[in-house]
């Protein structure tokens, strides 16, 4: 299959690239800046800038702007599957980004997809289900949104299933570490908390009883986009959550992290929680970066992953997440602290 696929210089799009070269698909990967691509190892992936299309089992870079029509590219190649995972993925991002790249992103690229006569598969979040609590289906989209990341994914997909495409939505939730090994390629998000906790410049965060965090190893995510690449044709029209088998409670965080010897932090009740009452330090990092984050500590969705060609997703339990944990301190991004 002819696939182009945005966002390949991303934490995902490298694996993935990687892993469509492998089973023999023409692969063009599209990059902003940097035609470099990696895999979860953080081993470059072959491939050549520029030139012809790719061969089968080949991976060419295209430079390329989601935020243009037409990505930017002349020509656009012959494709039979966009694969749009381009996004702005910070939550402190300007409503201007957010918009660019991943609403007129997803715009672009539904006109790229129509052009060229290809299928869309959308890479968006199972976190656009806002607010809402409780058993969130797949095709669920909430009204309600903690940051502008979420809001403007679910934008993007209303854009896709208003096109008239044939398309499937793929939702990950929070991506971590392999479930074997806990390898990572790069260290962002929930692994910002795991930091701040670690150097001692946050110990107190707010955490609603019985919240959880839906971690999900890449390894699963990467098994579910190849499974909805090479089953698109029987997956249209569906939305399919890649998330964790269960979720992970917020109190086993903390105490993942104790057993590692990374502190132990205070999950304390919403209402007690004061940022005002905080040492002057870590009142300063929590408004600067904890803040960012601390949504996902008040909610409890529980995402239904029923797609019945997709294999489960294997335990989200203590023992990954200490290889987690394991993997972020052997790799030097956060330090286990000397004993007193």
């Amino acid at each position: 299959m002819r696939i182009l696929v945005t966002g390949a210089a991303g934490l995902i799009g490298g694996e993935y690239c990687a892993r469509l070269a492998a089973a023999g698909h023409a692969v063009t990967a599209l990059v902003h800046r940097r035609h470099a691509l990696t895999d979860n190892r953080g081993a470059l992936v072959p491939s050549r800038a520029e030139g012809d299309d790719p061969a089968p089992g080949e991976i060419v870079t295209r430079s390329g702007d989601v935020r243009v029509p037409g990505f930017g590219l002349a020509p656009v190649p012959a494709i039979d599957l966009l694969v749009h995972s381009a996004a702005v993925t910070a939550f402190d991002a300007a409503e201007d980004v957010y918009r660019a790249v991943n609403i007129d992103g997803t715009r672009h690229a539904i006109a790229v997809a129509r052009a060229r006569g290809a299928g869309l598969l959308h890479v968006s979040t199972a976190y656009v289900c806002g607010t809402t609590d409780g058993t969130i289906a797949p095709g669920f989209t909430g009204t309600a949104f903690t940051n502008g990341y979420e809001a403007s994914k679910a934008a993007g997909e209303a854009l896709v299933r208003e096109s008239g495409l044939a398309f499937a939505i793929a939702r990950p939730s929070v991506v971590v570490g392999d479930w074997a090994s806990g390898q990572i390629s790069r260290f962002e998000n929930i692994y910002m908390i795991f930091k701040l906790i670690a150097e001692g410049r946050i110990r107190t965060l707010p955490a609603a009883a019985g919240a959880t965090l839906d971690l999900v190893p890449i390894d699963h995510v990467m098994a579910g986009l190849m499974l909805m690449t090479e089953r698109f044709a029987d997956l249209v029209g569906q939305t399919v959550h890649l998330t964790a088998r269960t979720p992970t409670p917020i109190p086993a965080i903390g105490t993942a992290m104790a057993r590692a010897g990374l502190g132990t932090p205070d999950f304390v009740a919403p209402a007690q929680f004061d940022p005002a009452q905080l040492p002057a330090g870590e009142r300063r990092w929590h408004a600067a970066a904890a803040t960012l984050y601390t949504a996902y500590l008040l909610r409890d969705p529980r995402f239904v992953a029923d797609c019945p060609l997709l294999p489960p997703c294997p335990p989200t339990d203590a023992a990954w997440m200490d290889r987690l944990i394991a993997f972020a301190v052997a790799a030097g991004f956060v330090r286990v602290k000397a004993a007193a």
